[in-house]
């Protein structure tokens, strides 16, 4: 479970339309329960540390993380977009139109904001 956590959240880091931090934190809980090792690895790299580390431990992200992950959302979804539409696939435009929408929905009121450490 924890492999295919990692490799899907690797796959959407760069595949339109699949979303990496679920995977990522799929991948953390189950590295958490299976090796105490890779688990403090992965929560000391600057990746964890600069995104989700405060997500988890309950907190909320900073007003810079949440504009980083719906920045690099918006990007790759919109190639996807891009290209789907010059395909004339337009109902899986408007479905893709529905997901970049609930994430903007879901960072901006579902995630708490907390002050950036100065």
């Amino acid at each position: 479970m924890k492999c295919i956590g990692v490799g899907l959240g690797t796959a959407g880091a760069v595949v339109p339309q699949l979303p990496a931090f679920p995977f990522l934190m799929l991948y953390d809980f189950c590295f958490a329960r299976s090796s105490e090792k890779l688990n403090t690895w992965l929560r000391g790299t600057k990746l964890y540390r600069d995104n989700p580390e405060d997500f988890v431990a309950g907190l909320g992200m900073t007003v810079k993380t949440k504009i980083r992950i719906l920045v690099t959302v918006t990007l790759l979804m919109s190639i996807g977009f891009i290209m789907m539409g010059a395909k004339g696939i337009v109902p899986r435009c408007i479905v893709q139109g529905c997901v970049w929408a609930f994430h903007i929905i879901y960072f901006c009121f579902g995630v708490k904001t907390i002050p950036a450490d100065s």
